[in-house]
């Protein structure tokens, strides 16, 4: 008799319960401004990117066995969105929600669900933006538009629109919007990522900045963004595929790395490469717990080298609940490693806790 079974299925059972109950605090404070310490011009905004990755873990939460009442707040609000994306036609930001509405229509809400993305999507492969990924900010004075967000130039980026483009073409089997989104993937890793440290800069005004030690600026969430970007895409790239060979092994590139620079603590430093002293932070950890487990439960890393890490994060993002029921020491919105305090949460905070959650139930459930 395995009597570790059924103590790895109510550890299973926890983590759902712990996400569902965070996630039924954050649903009722959606429209709720105060909560957040840094609001912007996009937080209030039900198809903006801050909301988007929330619904995006909302999905995953969903499919990993939360009560009805998750999935039926995510139809509540793509109808309420009338599944629309954001008004900016190239933006990535602007693409993320329509991840949670392609998974609506899978769901239940049918191709009413998928439309607007398509026509949305149909509209930038016709007429693709011709520009350099290289981040260039007019000064104030002058005023304008950053050029390149019209292209993925971020890192966050890699998150946000490429899982929604691959979705499509395996709802539709169409496959150009899969390949739009794996040529530009590759053109902005190509540009951004830093084969030495196996890290990506967040745009390329890091390139050269360093800190007071030296040390290069690698920011946590904006590698959390493109690590847990990583497992919405794969499983729609064909098998023995170059981009899903690519995809692989970057994702084991960088899961090796981030294995290394893990705190003891659980937690993953904001600037990655300098730990020491650094405050708890849940949004990267949170997205980076997600990945790592997500790798395990999908044959991608060993169980035996990656499970510790994976736990010791699930645990650091656990204690970070604070005592009114808000997960804390979200660094709030930003582009680059920040300080961040306990009260400090975020809708994307609380998406990376879902996602984290819903592969460390799996996890659970397939331990031995």
């Amino acid at each position: 008799m395995n009597v570790a079974a059924p103590a790895m299925a109510e550890q299973s059972d926890q983590a759902i319960e712990t996400a569902t109950k965070l996630a039924e605090w954050q649903l009722a404070r959606m429209n709720d401004p105060d909560v957040v310490s840094r609001v912007t011009f996009e937080t209030a905004n039900p198809r903006a990117w801050e909301q988007a990755a929330f619904w995006i873990g909302m999905t995953r939460l969903a499919d990993a066995g939360a009560p009805p009442r998750i999935r039926q707040a995510i139809m509540k609000m793509g109808r309420a969105n009338e599944w629309e994306p954001g008004e900016r036609p190239y933006h990535a930001d602007d693409h993320a929600i329509t991840q949670a509405y392609l998974w609506a229509a899978e769901h239940g809400a049918g191709a009413a669900a998928r439309e607007p993305t398509q026509k949305a999507f149909d509209s930038i492969i016709d007429e693709p933006a011709v520009t350099t990924l290289a981040f260039y900010a007019p000064p104030r004075e002058i005023g304008g538009d950053i050029e390149c967000l019209k292209r993925w130039c971020w890192s966050d980026a890699l998150f946000m629109a490429p899982a929604a483009l691959v979705e499509l073409s395996a709802q539709t089997g169409n496959p150009k919007y899969r390949e739009f989104a794996m040529k530009e993937y590759w053109a902005t890793t190509d540009f951004l990522f830093d084969p030495a440290e196996h890290l990506y800069y967040r745009d390329s005004r890091f390139f050269e900045r360093r800190d007071e030690q030296q040390r290069k600026l690698f920011w946590s969430r904006g590698n959390g963004w493109v690590f847990a970007g990583i497992p919405h895409i794969v499983p729609n790239l064909p098998e023995g595929s170059a981009d899903r060979e690519r995809m692989v092994a970057l994702f084991q590139e960088m899961a090796a790395k981030l294995k290394t620079i893990q705190k003891p603590d659980g937690y993953w430093a904001p600037s990655l490469l300098a730990p020491e002293g650094s405050p708890p932070e849940t949004s990267g950890t949170g997205f980076f717990t997600y990945g790592i487990a997500w790798g395990i439960n999908n044959g991608l890393l060993p169980r035996e080298q990656y499970e510790e890490v994976a736990r010791r994060g699930w645990m650091a993002l656990t204690r970070a609940i604070q005592p009114d029921g808000r997960l804390g020491y979200v660094q709030q919105v930003s582009d680059r490693p920040e300080l961040v305090a306990a009260q400090d949460t975020q809708y994307y905070g609380v998406g990376a806790f879902l996602l984290a959650a819903s592969e460390m139930a799996e996890l659970d459930r397939t331990a031995r």
